[in-house]
């Protein structure tokens, strides 16, 4: 597996590549509890390889640049993207009911 770390701000990446495995142990999943809500799995990842990676695409891309921020209201939501390419979005009421459900559903179940 290949896991990209990015942190807001900062251009350089750290790439750490390794294998992993799932897990349900009790004990480790126990030392993950949030809010008093347990993970019902773990990814646990043997590390074989770490390195940066260079600035270069970050800076080219403009990502952390905010006069490069795609205004968010002016794009449709991942869910009717979703559903356009697949079976159908619903007309306008009924996607805003979507949205608006799993938005609840993320504050809910964030933890």
């Amino acid at each position: 597996m290949g896991l990209l770390f990015i942190v807001p701000g900062f251009d350089d990446t750290l790439r750490v590549n390794g294998r992993a495995r799932l897990t349900t142990n009790p004990e480790l999943l126990e030392t993950m509890r949030v809010n008093d809500r347990l993970p019902t799995l773990a990814i646990v990842v043997e590390v074989q390889e770490v390195f940066m990676h260079c600035a270069k695409a970050f800076r080219r891309s403009h990502l952390w640049d905010p006069a490069h921020v795609q205004d968010r209201k002016t794009m449709p939501s991942l869910i009717k993207i979703i559903l356009d390419q697949t079976t159908g979005a619903p007309d306008d009421d009924e996607m805003s009911k979507i949205d608006a459900g799993l938005e609840q559903d993320y504050k809910r179940t964030l933890y």
